[in-house]
């Protein structure tokens, strides 16, 4: 017998169709080879195992003859109708389908076809992958992720109103005491429970990884230290200045601590004796990555005195600065004190496009 070159792309019929049986048998997924008119050519091992169907009822039959008809899909049909007319490639395309003997389930279908040089013959390769114990495995962890964000803000929530409380009786104890010092450590740790119980109401509707806006955060955050620190009985204004920014709640909370502490410290020493002042909150992303939060004043400047140790205050927003991978820059003269958090190429926060 003759052949001819590009009559097979074997050379020879019974090596090639050896071969690809061999090929095809070694597949995991459910697989076929299908002609231009979708009749089976050769079938998987693993597609008979799956779908429960012989190599009799199923090699030389049309695709939506075999099975009873099973894989008369509307939607598979026109897709692979218009893989060879089109040379097109399926590929990921999902169906789910109520199967004889499976049941209902979830495939995964991909499709491409073969062209052969110097040759009319058309063939289509189509894999059929069972995705319906990921797709329940997914849903479960949404169903588990959905609840475990339920119960983190069912804890921020009795956790925010627990800080509230505990900050009012520390206040109402500070009131009885006759110590100036204890008063003032009082006082120092009701000030900063209370900006702990605000930052976890403002992120009290969100999951650790979902991500907030910055400038509104800060704002509103600004906005409630005002009202509780500041109000009517005091000349000084708190304003935020921000241009962008995306931050997970995580990353929020250390951010938004940084700033409670950076703004108390400025109304407990920037402004004595009732004097007026502005303290400015800034926020800014950098187009090359990297951010930078300052808090600024323009009040009296922080008194110099080496014999003094580094404050509370100090010591918290450096330790929160590095775990933002950040540095902690301090400006200060008598026209005011400006501390800026800085982070270069931090990933976790992004610019927010134009």
């Amino acid at each position: 017998m003759t052949h001819f070159p590009g009559d097979d792309p074997f050379g020879d019929v019974q090596i090639g169709n050896a071969l690809t049986r061999a090929i095809v048998d070694t597949i995991h997924e459910p697989f076929l080879v299908l002609d231009a008119d979708l009749r089976i050519i050769v079938a998987s091992r693993s597609f008979y195992e799956k779908f429960y169907v012989s190599k009799a009822e199923t090699q030389g039959k049309l695709l939506y003859e075999i099975g009873n008809g099973q894989y008369d899909i509307p939607a598979l049909k026109h897709f692979l109708r218009n893989i060879i007319p089109e040379h097109a490639v399926m590929k990921e395309y999902k169906i789910v389908h109520d199967f004889v003997n499976l049941g209902r389930r979830t495939l995964l279908l991909s499709a491409r076809e073969v062209v052969y040089e110097n040759s009319q013959r058309r063939h289509l390769l189509f894999s059929m992958g069972d995705i319906t114990g990921q797709e329940l495995l997914d849903e479960e962890k949404e169903k588990l992720s959905h609840q475990k964000d339920l119960m983190l803000q069912e804890m921020r929530h009795r956790m925010a109103n627990s800080l509230q409380l505990i900050a009012s009786i520390l206040i109402l104890k500070s009131e009885t005491v006759e110590s100036p010092e204890v008063r003032s450590h009082l006082q120092d740790a009701h000030e900063r429970i209370i900006s702990i119980a605000t930052v976890e109401r403002f992120l009290d509707t969100t999951s650790l990884n979902e991500e907030v806006e910055v400038g509104p955060y800060l704002q509103g955050l600004c906005e409630s230290l005002s009202a509780s620190m500041i109000g009517n009985a005091r000349p000084i204004t708190l304003t935020v200045d921000s241009h962008g920014g995306m931050a997970t709640s995580t990353e929020g909370i250390s951010l938004g601590l940084i700033t409670a502490e950076l703004v108390i410290n400025a109304l407990k020493h920037a402004f004595p004796d009732g004097t007026s002042g502005a303290i400015v909150v800034s926020y800014e992303v950098y187009e090359r990555g990297g951010w930078s939060l300052s808090v600024s004043d323009n009040g009296i400047g922080i008194i110099v005195n080496p014999s003094r140790k580094e404050g509370l205050g100090t010591t918290i927003v450096q330790s929160l600065a590095r775990q933002l991978g950040a540095v902690t820059d301090i400006h200060t003269s008598p026209r005011g004190t400006a501390v800026s958090i800085n982070c270069v190429a931090k990933p976790g926060i992004q610019k927010i496009p134009a």
